[in-house]
């Protein structure tokens, strides 16, 4: 048996105040109608390994397609645009849900699109992917993993760029959410990550959280030393479960 081929490309797409910026697109070859995933980027940038995730989610039957969350701080590498927004303090969270928006447009109006659509998202992406769920009622499905500062203890580190905390919009979430954690990780840290989910439980939210240990932050990136081969694959076989049962057609 052969593997399903796919393809993948470099793509415009109409994001935040319909600014026309670049996105990384992937999806099966074969005929047939197929869930769409938005995936958010890390702080790091639009960079090699999350190619790599637009490619394994079109591997496994989705149509993915990450937007670049810093085209309007380029052109360069992805780490030189990527120092450049983190010197700057990251981007408007506002940008950042008009920028899934639009992405979440582009993938509904393919032909191959069956409708529905998730976002993931890690690390900062994670956060963002909580935020965009809240905000965006066109969310099917949702996966955080490991998002930091979905809960912000320390108001004064609000500001214009991110005037709410996430969790503060729980209950406007809709979608199915499934969370992604490592034991040893700071940021979220394990009591951040119980007052997530007793509010999600509160308000009777449909949520899965697994956590895991032996792992930090980031440890399904294959790039990093912090990389977790065994418990990476087990959160991606929970991840893959999740989206097929929430994305069906």
């Amino acid at each position: 048996m052969s593997y399903d081929s796919l393809t993948a490309e470099t793509v415009k797409f109409r994001g935040h105040n319909g600014d026309e910026g670049e996105a990384y697109y992937g999806r099966p070859t074969r005929a047939g109608r197929f869930p769409g995933m938005v995936v958010i980027h890390h702080l790091p940038g639009w960079d090699e390994w999350i190619t790599e995730v637009v490619r394994k989610l079109a591997h496994h039957g989705f149509v993915a397609i990450s937007p670049h969350l810093y085209f309007r701080n380029g052109p360069g590498s992805p780490d030189d645009v990527g120092a450049r927004v983190r010197a700057a303090g990251g981007v408007p969270d506002e940008q950042v849900v008009g920028d899934a928006k639009g992405a979440i447009a582009f993938l509904r109006a393919q032909p191959n699109s069956n409708g529905k659509v998730g976002v993931i998202g890690f690390c900062s992406g994670g956060r963002h992917a909580y935020l965009v769920a809240c905000r965006l009622a066109e969310v099917d499905a949702v996966v955080d993993c490991w998002g930091g500062n979905v809960i912000v203890d320390d108001k004064k580190l609000l500001n214009d760029k991110r005037p709410v905390a996430p969790i503060d919009l729980t209950e406007q979430l809709r979608a199915p959410l499934i969370g992604i954690f490592g034991n040893d990780d700071e940021n979220p840290n394990a009591d951040q990550v119980n007052r997530t989910e007793a509010l999600l439980k509160k308000l009777g939210k449909t949520y899965e959280f697994h956590r895991y240990d032996g792992a930090g932050h980031a440890f399904f990136n294959t790039s990093r030393v912090a990389y977790r081969p065994e418990q990476a694959a087990d959160g991606w076989s929970k991840v893959f479960a999740f989206l097929r049962k929430n994305l069906a057609a």
